[in-house]
């Protein structure tokens, strides 16, 4: 009898501590469950930071104001007022082949230069880190190398533009400089290009403008780890949908072997030509 329960208890001991483990577990989930909703209301810029990062000021010691220090040496920097308390801090950067004319001018100059019949690229970023961060001064060179104007913005509380960013703020922003390159332009080509977060802020624009029927160009790595290639997939299916056209739209992945990720896409070499067979397409 006295080995019997001695049995019975070393075999029910395991069991008891498995079931002291999920009720311990259970409430966990249930505290958790229960209190984010109260830390969101009582640290929204926790939430906030989360979505866009924008406190990260990568790379560090970097002096926004002179480009130069980046070897953008044909590229003004510039702030405009999207709204009133709001500072936005801006590049411009002419195409290569203007450098040596670019030496020494002066921000009049710049502007003048967006109406000359070069295409302009409004570069709109995703989240984290600033207009400075080394993926985005390689597009920036990228673009200005095959002959176009860049002007790539830090969004309301990135980098050194003031205020926090909201996603009406955003927006707000993006159309600002958007309608501000409109107005120097002339008859120049104007395309916006959208990286991560920046796709969004580039759907919101041209949903106000009306123009959702404009060309639209995806480019995806397949080993992109923070937006899957599936979801492009689906964005491009819907984007053909809408317009009815698939000349109008157009996709073109990138192998995961390059290892591009989500920020390398500048590297490739075949970029150069996919973007000036683009832009070729929307010349009017």
């Amino acid at each position: 009898m006295l080995t019997l329960f001695v049995s019975l208890s070393l075999s029910l001991r395991p069991r008891s501590r498995l079931l002291w483990w999920v009720k311990r577990g259970l409430l966990v989930v249930c505290v958790i469950y229960v209190s984010v909703p109260f830390m969101m209301r009582l640290f929204p810029d926790i939430i906030k930071h989360l979505v866009y990062s924008h406190r990260v000021s990568v790379p560090f010691f970097v002096n926004l104001s002179q480009p130069a220090d980046l070897y953008l040496n044909h590229t003004v920097n510039m702030y405009l007022k999207s709204e009133q308390g709001i500072s936005l801090g801006v590049w411009h950067t002419v195409p290569e082949s203007q450098w040596k004319e670019a030496q020494g001018k002066d921000l009049e100059w710049y502007q003048d230069s967006l109406g000359a019949g070069i295409p302009i690229i409004i570069y709109l970023h995703g989240n984290g880190g600033t207009r400075a961060a080394s993926h985005r001064v390689g597009l920036i060179h990228v673009l200005s190398a095959i002959g176009c104007h860049v002007l790539a913005l830090d969004y309301r509380g990135f980098g050194d533009s003031t205020g926090e960013p909201t996603e009406v703020g955003l927006t707000t922003d993006t159309l600002y400089l958007y309608q501000w390159v409109k107005a120097r332009s002339g008859s120049s080509l104007v395309v916006l290009w959208g990286h991560s977060l920046g796709t969004g802020d580039a759907s919101s624009i041209l949903h106000s403008l009306k123009r959702m029927k404009s060309r639209l160009l995806i480019l995806h790595a397949e080993d992109d780890h923070i937006v899957p290639i599936h979801m492009a997939q689906q964005l491009y299916e819907i984007a053909q949908s809408a317009q009815n056209s698939e000349n109008q739209v157009k996709m073109i992945p990138f192998a995961g072997s390059l290892g591009y990720h989500h920020n390398g896409l500048y590297k490739d070499p075949h970029l150069p030509g996919i973007i000036r067979e683009f832009v070729h397409t929307l010349a009017p």
